[in-house]
């Protein structure tokens, strides 16, 4: 399979259209897909487990193959089920069944090795070797280094529940000529929700969930915002401008304010050719940088980006983690640990500092260890307070619960630098 994604790749960097891309989801591919599945994940539909599947692997994959090659296989509809967002509002999340996940799975790597040689260096999410810390170096090497004194922050409006199927399989289309790989991508966007027992037609949007939803997405904002921005945008304006996307989040960096509020009115017309709009509460334009004639401060993936200084007084761009999303981390922590009341407090503590050195690897940029050690702080108390409830029968000592604390759970740290990066010459 390695070896055919190479070739994959090789491909598209040299032809304008790649063909008979379907007949690599043989049975090697699937069994591969298979292995990768986690146990623990949530069923779909069909209310098949991978310990289920395995019962009878070979002949499962067998017959899988037999009916893509015949064209039998119909995807089943995904079901709907919610998480809650930082708003108090919940965020739909479509589960897909098991070998509707295999299926998918063997499609994104096909796609993303499609696409990888075509998408563009100004997006970040859902790329392999690509994170959100590499978009924050891009923005901090911007606003220090170059003439930055504005940004446009963005938000696209239920991008993923909007994204419109006839545009997308125009996008395909265009560097996919193997109609029969196209069409199976046509009848997953088709598949449908189950929502309990009600099933709803899948006119448009690509199922939060699904393992080719994201790199759909990135094809479709190639299209729509990234070629659009770096071949056409830049052209028409005064001043410098950087632009980066993570997923459907987006920001432009400006030299000059009137740029950005004439690229402000270009997107939002040009979101509307695509059956897309903004989300006025999330788009603003505000003044950043050395010379912004004001202070202000901005959210982008997770963390807060303002104007600060140095300890000798100079100029150097802050980043800590947005106070949102700590407020919705340590609502999560509190109702986790209602959980843990009667459970062994070694055990509650091991899975803590686990948590914990989630959250560092993420939010542990330089200039935020003050955020970092909060909110352990925060969740050091709120344990403290868990284990007092527990009553006479087993109480925990402060001194203790201090050592015990020290013992097993990580200490926060800086992980990952974000100063300093500056752009590979070539």
């Amino acid at each position: 399979m390695e070896h055919e994604l190479k070739e994959i790749r090789y491909q598209s960097e040299r032809y304008e259209k790649l063909t008979t891309l379907i007949n690599r989801v043989d049975a090697g591919s699937l069994l591969m897909a298979h292995e990768a599945q986690s146990r623990r994940k949530a069923v779909g539909v069909d209310g098949v487990t991978k310990d289920a599947y395995e019962e009878d692997l070979y002949g499962n994959i067998a017959r899988l193959v037999e009916r893509m090659k015949g064209f039998k296989y119909v995807p089943q509809p995904v079901r709907r089920t919610y998480i809650p967002k930082l708003n108090g509002k919940l965020r739909p999340l479509g589960i897909p069944a098991y070998e509707d996940k295999l299926v998918q799975s063997v499609m994104a790597k096909i796609l993303s090795d499609v696409y990888e040689p075509r998408f563009l260096d100004c997006s970040f999410g859902f790329r392999p070797g690509r994170g959100a810390h590499d978009v924050l170096r891009r923005i901090d090497w911007a606003i220090m280094r170059q003439n930055i004194n504005w940004v446009l922050e963005a938000d696209i409006k239920g991008f993923f529940d909007n994204l419109d199927h006839k545009w997308l399989m125009k996008f395909l289309e265009h560097d996919i000529a193997d109609k029969n790989f196209l069409r199976y991508i046509g009848r997953f966007l088709k598949a449908g929700v189950m929502e309990g027992t009600q099933w709803t037609a899948s006119e448009k949007g690509s199922p939060q969930g699904g393992l080719i939803s994201p790199t759909l997405a990135n094809v479709y904002l190639h299209y729509v915002l990234d070629l659009w921005v770096e071949k056409k945008v830049k052209k028409m304006l005064r001043g410098e401008v950087y632009y980066y996307r993570y997923a459907d989040d987006f920001i432009l960096l400006f030299q000059v304010e009137q740029d950005a509020r004439d690229v402000m009115d270009w997107l939002k017309a040009r979101l509307e050719k695509f059956q897309l709009e903004l989300a006025e509460d999330k788009t603003r334009i505000l003044p950043i940088g050395r010379k912004a004639p004001r202070r202000e401060e901005f959210d982008f993936l997770g963390f807060t980006i303002f104007n600060a200084k140095t300890r000798n007084g100079g100029y150097r761009v802050g980043m800590r983690s947005s106070k949102k999303k700590l407020k919705a981390k340590r609502a999560a922590a509190k109702a986790w640990l209602r959980t843990r009341i009667n459970k062994p407090v070694v055990e509650t503590l091991c899975m803590i500092s686990r948590a914990l050195i989630g959250h560092y690897n993420y939010y542990g940029v330089n200039g935020n260890m003050r955020a970092l050690d909060g909110f352990r702080h925060y969740v050091w108390e709120a344990t403290y307070r868990m284990l007092k409830r527990r009553g006479q029968k087993h109480p925990v000592r402060f001194d203790k619960f201090v050592n015990l604390w020290d013992r097993f759970v990580a200490a926060p740290r800086i992980v990952t630098s974000v100063w300093g990066w500056r752009p590979t010459m070539t």
